[in-house]
C-alpha cells in the first residue's frame, strides 16, 4: 500500500488564549486517511471546525495574527509525509507548500488589482522559477480557463472586469497552475452561478484525477459533492460524526447531525 497523503490521528487542532478569550478547541480527536488518487469532501455547519483543519491540512496555520493561528496541540498530522505538529521549516516547507495547492474562502478577492488575469493565475509558476517559459505559462493558463468555463478574452482582462463567480475560478486556476499533488479547495464554488457549482467541481476533481493526485474539498453542498468526490468527512463541533460515500453516510446517520442532513438532502433530492 502506498503512503497516505494526509493522515490525522486523533488530532486536536486549538486557537490560542489572547486578550479576554480563552484557548478555543476547533477540531477534536479527528483521524483520518486520504489515499493518493482520493477525492474526499469535507462537510459540516459554520463552526463545525472544517475550515481550521482545511486550514492547517494545507500547511497555512502559521499565516495571519497570532490569534487566529490554530496550531495541533493533540495527536498527530502529516501531509506528504511531512509532520505538521513537529513543525516543517526552510527548504522542507517549500517543498511541501509547492506540493500543496491551497483555495481558501477568501481566495477570489485577493486578486492583485492591477494585473490581468493571465498574470494572476501564471504567477504562481514565475514564483517557483524565474525562468519558466511565457509561452508554456500561457498555454497552461488558457487550457485551465477554458477547462474552467471562463469565455476567451477573460485572461487579458483585471479583476474588478469580472464577476464574483469568475474570479473565483479565476481562483481556482490558480490554486491548480502548480499541477499539486495534494489541492485543499475551501468552498471553492463560493459565488459561483448555480448552474456551474457542478461543473467547476467536476474539473477540479478531473484534473486532479487524470494526474493520480489528492483533493480535499470543503462545502456544504452535498449536491455538488456527489458528482465528484469518493468518500465524504462530516465534522459537527470539530468531531467527525460521519465518514465514508454519500450514499453511505446519509442512508445510516449515526449522529443527529447527520440525520438532519440526510432529511434535507433527501428532500432536495
Amino acid at each position: 500500500m502506498s503512503d497516505p497523503v494526509l493522515l490525522a490521528s486523533d488530532v486536536t487542532i486549538e486557537y490560542p488564549a489572547h486578550s479576554v478569550s480563552p484557548a478555543y478547541t476547533a477540531v477534536r480527536g479527528v483521524s483520518l486517511r486520504i489515499e493518493p488518487g482520493e477525492i474526499v469532501g469535507l462537510v459540516g455547519s459554520s463552526g463545525s471546525g472544517k475550515s481550521t483543519f482545511a486550514r492547517v491540512a494545507a500547511a497555512q496555520a502559521s499565516s495571519g495574527p497570532r490569534e487566529s493561528t490554530a496550531r495541533i496541540v493533540g495527536g498527530g498530522l502529516s501531509v506528504l509525509g511531512y509532520d505538521l505538529r513537529k513543525g516543517v521549516r526552510g527548504r522542507k516547507l517549500n517543498r511541501l507548500t509547492f506540493g500543496v495547492g491551497y483555495l481558501p474562502q477568501d481566495s477570489s478577492s485577493a486578486l492583485t488589482s492591477n494585473m490581468t488575469i493571465a498574470e494572476s493565475v501564471a504567477e504562481p509558476l514565475f514564483s517557483r522559477d524565474k525562468r519558466f517559459s511565457e509561452k508554456d505559462a500561457s498555454l497552461r493558463v488558457a487550457t485551465l480557463l477554458d477547462a474552467l468555463l471562463l469565455a476567451n478574452g477573460t485572461a487579458m482582462k483585471l479583476p474588478h472586469e469580472l464577476s464574483s463567480g469568475q474570479r473565483q475560478r479565476v481562483a481556482i486556476a490558480r490554486a491548480l497552475i502548480l499541477d499539486p499533488v495534494f489541492l485543499v479547495a475551501d468552498e471553492p464554488t463560493a459565488g459561483v452561478d448555480v448552474s456551474v457549482r457542478g461543473p467547476v467541481i467536476d474539473v477540479i476533481a478531473k484534473l486532479q484525477r487524470e494526474r493520480g493526485a489528492t483533493a480535499l474539498i470543503v462545502s456544504h453542498d452535498l449536491d455538488v459533492l456527489r458528482r465528484s468526490v469518493d468518500r465524504i468527512v462530516v465534522l459537527h463541533e470539530g468531531v467527525v460524526v460521519g465518514l465514508g460515500t454519500i450514499d453511505e453516510v446519509l442512508g445510516d446517520p449515526r449522529h443527529p447531525y447527520v440525520a438532519g442532513l440526510a432529511k434535507a438532502y433527501g428532500k432536495r433530492a
